[in-house]
């Protein structure tokens, strides 16, 4: 089972969705930005790499949701999501094909990675 970490970043009361590009495994479906966790990296550890890696950002994490078990059929996922906010950087994508800074309220309007659905519906559920 692959361990992946997500992120849901606000950015100035905007959340920050990622396309998957062509060439990824799912193309072309939305998510949450992140990546897999190497060797004896933490979670958190993990988080902050993947997305100053793929999008060129730093957050600050703010809390753990749930995870998301997912099996794809060739592949097993372990969804690891955190709730993160913006602190600097320009958004640059280094593997994303497209992103979107998009309401709360517009999230189920996107074609989801299977994953990220459950994480999607318990952001939601949240008062923030």
């Amino acid at each position: 089972m692959l361990k992946v970490t997500c992120a849901i970043i606000t950015v100035k009361n905007k959340i920050l969705v990622t396309q998957r590009s062509e060439k990824m495994k799912l193309p072309l479906k939305w998510e949450f930005p992140g990546g897999k966790i190497e060797g004896n990296e933490s979670e958190i550890d993990c988080i902050k790499r993947e997305i100053r890696e793929e999008i060129n950002i730093e957050i600050k994490i703010i809390q753990k949701l749930p995870n998301s078990n997912y099996d794809y059929g060739n592949f097993k996922i372990n969804l690891i999501p955190f709730l993160a906010n913006y602190v600097s950087g320009k958004i640059v994508l280094l593997e994303h094909k497209a992103y979107k800074l998009i309401d709360k309220s517009e999230l189920l309007n996107l074609d989801w990675a299977e994953a990220d659905i459950p994480i999607v519906e318990e952001f939601l559920k949240l008062e923030l």
